[in-house]
């Protein structure tokens, strides 16, 4: 019969600890615990609390990563925020707000350079656009078209607008160049608005969102040219988070009723996670990739919130392994 060490090239060490720095797919025996072990990557595929928000509110925009993200904006029909804060993975700062209040905007980039652009002050949707360079805001070229709930992707030299609430549901694709706008010949195959969104500016992934009067499921990939239709979510709902990439995102709460439900898209197909946030949410600021993203305040139904979520998906872990 092989042996593990045959297959590996090396025995199973007896070790009086668990290493400190284990390599994936290292096995060694913990003698003090009297367990087999190993490092493994792992699909933990959950929410934990993550540093609250400053500010209950409902229509922000968050970039970035889970440990180096931005907030900005966001409000109610009634007071809309310029407020920006940074995240370092355990608590908010504030720095520089932004020059155009407004909520339900877009948003692309990092912490450190990122791109805000459309959304809604009462009582007009709004066109403007702006850049942060780490410390402050600054006006740029105008969109082409006044819209609020739009989806958004890409990076602050190379973003994507589409969908989202103008004069009605829009099917509107628009890029940036770091420069202007420009209004896509490739359109959405429906009129759509609280899309969720994930990937970049040539190859992006539109999901859910509100088609007015309902909700939907579908789910629309983008190669830079046209837009496609893919394979469904499993549950309808529109205003959701959304993060990753276009061959592997999240998509995190939404409404109405759905809550707080997470599902993961690999590509192909969607898959409903078992368990979802612990705080229902939507209209909520989202960023980072499949394996570690954030969720960011948002509406629980009944009024806005100022809780955070990190979401974990792959990982490495130091596992026990059972023989049975």
């Amino acid at each position: 019969m092989t042996t593990f060490k045959e297959i590996r090239g090396t025995a199973i060490e007896v070790l009086s600890s668990d290493p400190a720095n284990p390599e994936l797919g290292q096995i060694w025996y913990n003698s003090s615990s009297g367990t087999l072990k190993g490092y493994v990557l792992a699909n933990v595929n959950a929410w934990s609390s993550g540093g609250t928000y400053p500010n209950s509110v409902e229509g922000n925009a968050s970039v970035g990563t889970q440990t180096a993200a931005l907030g900005f904006g966001g409000g109610d029909p009634a007071v809309f925020l310029t407020t920006t804060v940074k995240y370092d993975g355990t608590a908010w700062t504030p720095t520089g707000s932004m020059n155009t209040a407004r909520a339900y905007l877009g948003g692309a980039g990092t912490q450190t350079a990122a791109l805000a652009f459309g959304g809604y002050v009462q009582p007009l949707n709004t066109a403007a656009s702006e850049s942060f360079n780490g410390t402050s805001w600054t006006n740029t070229p105008n969109m082409n078209s006044a819209r609020r709930a739009l989806g958004s992707a890409g990076i602050q030299t190379a973003a994507l607008a589409f969908g989202g609430y103008g004069t009605n549901f829009s099917t509107a694709t628009e890029t940036w160049n770091g420069t202007s706008w420009t209004t896509s010949p490739a359109t959405l195959p429906t009129g759509i608005a609280g899309n969720g969104n994930a990937g970049t500016q040539t190859a992006a992934l539109s999901f859910g969102g509100d088609v007015g009067p309902t909700t939907t499921t579908a789910t629309n990939s983008f190669n830079g040219t046209s837009w496609t239709s893919v394979n469904s979510m499993n549950t309808t709902r529109g205003y959701l988070g959304g993060f990753g990439t276009q061959t592997s995102a999240i998509a995190a709460g939404g409404g109405p009723p759905t809550g707080g439900v997470t599902e993961l898209w690999n590509g192909t197909s969607w898959t409903s996670n078992p368990t979802g946030m612990a705080t229902n949410r939507q209209y909520l600021g989202a960023n980072g990739s499949s394996t570690a993203g954030l969720a960011v305040a948002g509406n629980n139904g009944s009024t806005k919130i100022n809780t955070v979520e990190e979401w974990t998906g792959q990982q490495l872990q130091t596992r026990t392994i059972t023989v049975s």
